[in-house]
C-alpha cells in the first residue's frame, strides 16, 4: 500500500485502501500496522488533523479496530 508521509512526532506515513477500508500507519519507531473496518471519515480526518498522533490516539488506537502489525 501507498504510504504518504506526515509531519508528526509518532506518525512516519499513512496509507488507505477506501475499497478494502483498510488504514496502515507507519511510527517513527518503524513499526507498520494494519487496521482494518475503517472508515474513509477516520482517515480524513487523521490527515486534517493538527496532531497526527493525537488523532490517532484520540480516534484509533483504543476504537476497538482490528489489527496487525506488518
Amino acid at each position: 500500500m501507498r504510504r504518504e508521509q506526515v509531519e508528526s512526532d509518532a506518525l512516519r506515513s499513512v496509507g488507505y485502501d477506501p475499497d478494502r477500508r483498510i488504514l496502515e500507519i507507519e511510527f517513527n519507531s518503524g513499526k507498520v500496522y494494519r487496521y482494518f473496518d475503517v472508515p474513509e471519515t477516520v482517515y480524513a480526518g487523521l490527515m486534517t488533523a493538527a496532531s497526527h498522533g493525537e488523532f490517532f490516539s484520540d480516534h484509533i488506537r483504543d476504537a476497538g479496530f482490528q489489527y496487525e502489525q506488518r
